[in-house]
């Protein structure tokens, strides 16, 4: 495992104020350069990719699974033939490829020498399955729709790259919160397919204790609104979907930063109105209970000693998913033969699990990563 570097510890040690100066001082290069205008990169391109008659791992099939992604670069090949420039990145629950299109994330990685600049790396990013624009249970199968998982969606999309896309070998894969965990899953079924790992915002365990609790509870409020009608709803069964949200809003919240945004009563209640009326209005109640169930039998933790790669795992200290005080990371990793832990502490700049989306504070050890997995 490696710490964190020592000027990192000393300023989560130093007074307050003495540490947002410091943290100022260290970052404020990686932000200048982030919001000078917008950063050009190669167009995204779109596109979909269907399996026939695919079978899931709980047995149950789909005449046709319908996988989309964004790509942004082209493709390069090594003397051998073989693609040698593909990074993989993987979303989170309820989101989808498009997410890593904002100037936040792609124009801090994917412009002109940057660490994952698009002129050079051929990046993919899949909707995973039930997310975005790829096979659901909204599509109209409803809660008939087979009863996917992570080890699902990780078998789809190695089949996207392998027989549609002809990547038979990952420079890089990756992925945020959801897309963490899969990135673990990577790892350890196909131990030779990358040459680098990078999970952010995931924990290598079994989703149990308050994480599942609050999971269980959301699929919970959805299902005993009577408007649910198992599933079959004509119009979204809003009361037990707004409740399901308020799971969701606390698992990805931040309470310093909640704080600073909202330090009134009537400031933090019209954040709450503003999000949980965005989040109604772009979720699915059948999608939603299917994607916080596909967790359900996650649990890297006896495999991880089968990780080849390099694997770096980087986690933030006011992560309300995947809380440090767990300590969970700093046990599991040293199962992973060659793999890090960084736990970037809570400061002015991170926004709790949300932090996986902002390379700004992460990207120089994604660099490291690219620089140390190039020697193996």
């Amino acid at each position: 495992m490696l710490s964190p570097p020592a000027s990192l510890t000393y300023i989560y040690s130093a007074s307050p104020n003495m540490r947002k100066l410091l943290f100022l001082l260290l970052w404020l290069p990686l932000l200048c350069y982030a919001q000078t205008g917008a950063i050009k990169y190669p167009a995204p391109t779109e596109a979909d990719f269907s399996l026939k008659n695919y079978a899931f791992e709980s047995g149950e099939k789909l005449p046709e699974l319908k996988l989309h992604y964004t790509t942004i670069g082209q493709p390069r090949k090594d003397a051998k033939g073989r693609v040698a420039n593909a990074v993989v990145i993987m979303h989170g629950t309820t989101g989808s490829g498009e997410q890593f299109l904002s100037e936040q994330f792609a124009g801090n990685l994917f412009g002109p020498g940057q660490v994952l600049d698009a002129a050079k790396y051929y990046i993919i990013l899949p909707d995973a399955i039930g997310h975005g624009q790829s096979s659901k249970p909204s599509n109209g199968l409803r809660m008939r729709f087979p009863k996917y998982s992570y080890n699902d969606m990780v078998t789809a999309n190695y089949r996207l790259l392998t027989e549609h896309l002809g990547v038979a070998h990952a420079r890089l894969v990756m992925g945020t919160s959801m897309g963490g965990m899969e990135t673990w899953v990577w790892g350890y079924r196909y131990p030779d397919f990358m040459d680098a790992l990078m999970p952010l915002a995931s924990l290598p365990v079994e989703i149990a204790g308050r994480n599942r609790m609050l999971r269980k509870m959301a699929i919970d409020l959805i299902q005993m609104d009577p408007a649910w009608q198992g599933g079959n709803y004509t119009t979204q069964p809003r009361t037990g979907l707004a409740g399901a949200i308020s799971s969701l809003i606390f698992m990805t919240s931040s309470p310093y930063q909640m704080q600073k945004a909202a330090p009134t009563r009537e400031l933090a209640e019209a954040a709450l109105d503003k999000r949980r009326t965005q989040l109604l209005t772009s979720l699915d109640a059948n999608d939603f209970i299917y994607q916080f169930d596909a967790s359900r039998d996650y649990d890297p933790a006896p495999h991880l000693t089968k990780i080849k790669a390099p694997l770096l795992a980087i986690n933030s200290a006011d992560d309300q998913v995947n809380p440090p005080e767990l300590a969970i990371l700093e046990q599991e990793i040293k199962k992973v033969p060659k793999g890090r832990y960084i736990l970037l502490p809570i400061s002015d700049l991170t926004v709790g699990h949300g932090t996986h989306s902002h390379p700004a504070l992460w990207g120089h050890y994604l660099k490291e990563l690219l620089t140390l997995s190039e020697k193996q």
